[in-house]
């Protein structure tokens, strides 16, 4: 019997629905033992395959016939309804969408913004943020922990970075939670809002122009060689807001969570700080919040993993299920949380001309805001069963909507 024959779905496909993405981790090691590659039933009902291996994600996520140009399957995407890359639309426009050559442009011309010293530069302001955010709770009790600090700090981040003014700050931390979730029926209504919110602002920013990112994306809109178009330029800085603050805020809650389920591993990490680089690393591959990859086209007939795709099949990589599949440095069980687990192996952040261009950023923040948070709150605990946990539904995003705690906070010790 094949190992698709076996998949554990009545129709023969694993459907990554709400049921599924609650019980994620465990859903795809039960596909691992059956083979690296399944077929499967998306959003809206768009059915396709789905890479579960961690050889075989790395071969899907640079096959040169797996392209992000959906032209091949149009047909099968309007009948679903789904929502393309059109401008004030969809998250076109920008790199993550793009195929070669246009994505190496596009990489080149949101780099030259995007830079290396942006990035570290915002270390100390990362960290203000953090006490700010812990300041202003009450010395003990309850609080939702992604509304009071894992959702505020990177979208204060991203919003500063990006030179957002503080009055648009509730929206845009609204409307990008909203976009990501697809099949939300605000999810249309987020992207447009974005849209609309970043194109007033880049006008702003043209005839003001700020020492901010999106000022420095403008600046390449107008003045390189090979410059962005406005399409471009807009959708780039939405990629910036929506992958950048989401994925951030649920890497952030997935990493508590795990600690909270792995007692030892939280006092570990209280007792050797120095272990949080690596230990961003674990968290990555032990339950990423970017839990699979966009989706990728069959530009051509293909063989993937064994299987046939036919010119225009859908192929989605399960970019946390690879984590658990990839050889690490030491031979320990990839099931087991372990913050000391030297070069943790993980495709959290992509492979390939696709590797996320925000990564320096999303371990920074991450670093810092568990480091700041394991100083300063002790008691940590679930103030709800586990089970009563939601998670998010639906999209590429792993995390949970909430995450309640029990907690007492000390004073801020420069």
């Amino acid at each position: 019997m094949s190992a698709h024959e076996q998949c554990p779905h009545r129709d023969g496909r694993v459907d990554l629905g709400p049921e599924f993405k609650a019980d994620a981790p465990a859903r795809y090691a039960r596909l691992r033992t059956l083979g690296p590659i399944h077929p499967a039933r998306f959003h809206l009902g768009l059915e396709g395959w789905v890479v579960v291996g961690h050889d075989l994600a790395r071969e899907a996520l640079t096959h040169p016939a797996l392209l992000k140009d959906s032209t091949p399957a149009a047909e099968a995407l309007a009948a679903a309804g789904y929502v393309l890359n059109k401008p004030s639309v969809g998250l076109g426009g920008q790199m993550l969408q793009a195929d070669p050559p246009e994505h190496g442009r596009l990489r080149r011309l949101a780099a030259a913004a995007f830079t290396t010293r942006r990035t570290a530069a915002l270390a100390p302001r990362v960290e203000r943020i953090a006490h700010e955010l812990l300041d202003v709770l009450p010395a003990a009790g309850e609080t939702d922990l992604v509304e009071a600090f894992n959702a505020p700090l990177p979208a204060t981040v991203i919003a500063e970075l990006l030179g957002i003014p503080e009055e648009f700050h509730t929206d845009f931390r609204r409307w990008s939670g909203q976009a990501l979730q697809v099949a939300s029926p605000d999810h249309r209504t987020a992207l447009a809002s974005l849209h609309r919110m970043l194109a007033g602002l880049i006008e702003d920013k043209r005839r003001d122009p700020r020492d901010d990112l999106l000022s420095a994306l403008v600046a390449v809109r107008d003045e390189r060689d090979g410059r962005l178009s406005e399409e471009e330029l807009t959708g780039t800085a939405l990629m910036l807001i929506v992958a950048g603050h989401e994925s951030t805020v649920n890497l952030l809650g997935n990493a508590v969570l795990a600690l909270l389920r792995h007692p030892e591993q939280l006092a570990l990490l209280r007792a050797r700080p120095e272990l949080m680089p690596g230990a961003v690393e674990e968290f990555l591959r032990h339950d990423t919040s970017v839990e699979r990859s966009t989706n990728r086209y069959a530009a051509e007939d293909l063989e993937l993993g064994g299987v046939r795709i036919p010119r225009g099949g859908l192929v989605v990589v399960a970019l946390g299920s690879a984590g658990h599949d990839a050889p690490q440095a030491e031979e320990t069980d990839p099931a087991v949380l372990d913050v000391g687990r030297p070069h943790a192996r993980h495709l959290a952040f992509g492979y390939g001309i696709h590797h996320c261009l925000g990564a320096p950023l999303a371990r920074l923040e991450t670093a810092i805001a568990l480091r700041v948070l394991l100083e300063r709150v002790e008691g940590l605990e679930l103030a709800v069963p586990e089970a009563d946990l939601e998670w998010i539904g639906s999209g590429i995003i792993r995390g949970v909507r909430s995450l309640p705690v029990r907690y007492r906070v000390g004073p801020h010790r420069a």
